[in-house]
C-alpha cells in the first residue's frame, strides 16, 4: 500500500505567473527536461536558410514545454492542445507577451539557455 502511495505522489515542478498589460495571465513551469532542452536548441539551430522559420518553431516548442496555463481576458486555458491552438492564433501582441515572458522565465530558470 505504501508502494502504491509514493508511485502516486509525483513531483511537481513550481509554476511562475506573468501578467501582461491587459491582465492576462501566462503561468510557466519551473522545469525543462534534459532531452526538451536538446530538441528546443536543435530547433532553434534548424536549417541556416530557413532561421526565422526555426525560431519561430523553437518559440512554439518552448511554449508548448513550459506553458501550464494562460488566463486571457478571465478565461483561463489550461488543456495543453487548447493552449497551443490559442498560441498559434495569438495576435503580434499577444505573441510579443508571450516571448517576454517566457525570455524572463528562462532568464531566471533556465540561464544557460538561449530564450528567444
Amino acid at each position: 500500500m505504501a508502494a502504491r502511495r509514493t508511485r502516486r505522489a509525483r513531483l511537481k515542478a513550481p509554476e511562475s505567473s506573468y501578467a501582461d498589460a491587459e491582465g492576462n495571465v501566462l503561468t510557466l513551469r519551473g522545469s525543462l527536461t534534459p532531452a526538451s532542452r536538446r530538441q528546443y536548441a536543435e530547433t532553434l539551430a534548424g536549417n541556416p536558410l530557413s532561421r526565422e522559420d526555426a525560431w519561430q518553431r523553437a518559440v512554439e516548442l518552448l511554449f508548448e514545454r513550459l506553458a501550464v496555463r494562460w488566463t486571457i481576458a478571465g478565461a483561463p486555458i489550461e488543456r495543453q492542445r487548447e493552449l497551443l491552438g490559442r498560441f498559434r492564433v495569438a495576435s503580434a501582441a499577444e505573441r510579443e507577451s508571450v516571448r517576454a515572458a517566457i525570455r524572463e522565465h528562462c532568464a531566471t530558470h533556465f540561464p544557460d539557455l538561449d530564450a528567444p
